[in-house]
């Protein structure tokens, strides 16, 4: 049997990198997945894809557009997916990312680390707010957030990302607590460098590529291997995993 079969998952920012790779990865072990991602044409894609890797497995994906630092869409997003799927019982929090506009404290703007704070924190928290109750109708399941290895080690010129996912692991352990109770789950992905075509980008032409791959010993991560990790956590075999912030990087945190 598929490994999320009878499962109804939500992703964020399910449009591109990991958040696509893993909706592929959900439909093709049976999950109804949503995707619900701000660009269009990107959240469409990345159904479409979703719903081929599905074959005969029991998947099945779906769009809805929304934009998760406001509060109405979120709700309408959730709702609608209930009354197509009939439930939730995943919840991806992988909206998210920084840019070449973060930087040292003393010198990035309020404007930037407000933008990272909203988008990466308030995201996950309002996401989670309004997805728990669906959840718990549901009988419970799993969240899966997405923080990071700036979490766990220090990454200079990186100060507003790193104050958001520092605090979303731990309002993933907090939340591991309050809701043990009604059977869920919270757990957190802490990728190293993910090649997304984001990141590509980013580091097109960087002299500091080849000492970045240095650090990840069995080089640059990719979005499958997230992916990889999120069906795990959002499957039945993860079923004492909580709490935890679980890092995917390579063993860029133990160099």
């Amino acid at each position: 049997m598929a490994r999320l079969a009878g499962k109804v998952a939500f992703i964020t920012g399910g449009g591109g990198g990991i958040g696509r790779a893993t909706a592929e990865r959900f439909a093709e072990e049976g999950a109804k997945v949503v995707i619900a991602e701000i660009d269009t044409e990107r959240g469409e894609a990345a159904a479409k894809s979703a719903r081929a890797r599905a074959k005969n497995s029991g998947g099945d994906a779906y769009f809805i557009h929304c934009d998760i630092r406001e509060r109405t869409k979120v709700m309408a997003a959730f709702a609608e997916t209930v009354e197509r799927f009939g439930g939730l019982h995943v919840l991806h929090n992988n909206a998210g990312g920084s840019s070449p506009q973060d930087g040292p404290v003393t010198d990035v703007s309020e404007d930037e680390f407000w933008r990272v704070i909203t988008l990466d924190l308030y995201g996950t928290f309002l996401c989670s707010k309004l997805g728990i109750p669906h959840m718990i109708k549901s009988g419970g399941g799993s969240i899966i957030n997405m923080s990071s290895i700036v979490a766990l080690r220090a990454l200079p010129g990186r100060d507003c990302y790193t104050s958001a996912k520092g605090a979303v692991a731990a309002l993933t352990r907090s939340m591991a607590v309050e809701y043990a109770a009604d059977k869920i789950r919270v757990n957190a992905i802490a990728p190293g460098v993910v090649l997304t075509e984001r990141v590509k980008k980013l580091l097109e032409g960087s002299k500091d590529i080849e000492k970045l791959a240095a650090t990840h010993l069995h080089g640059l991560g990719l979005p499958i291997h997230m992916a990889d990790m999120a069906v795990y956590l959002a499957s039945d075999e993860a079923a004492i995993t909580t709490g935890q912030i679980l890092s995917v990087d390579s063993g860029a945190t133990i160099r």
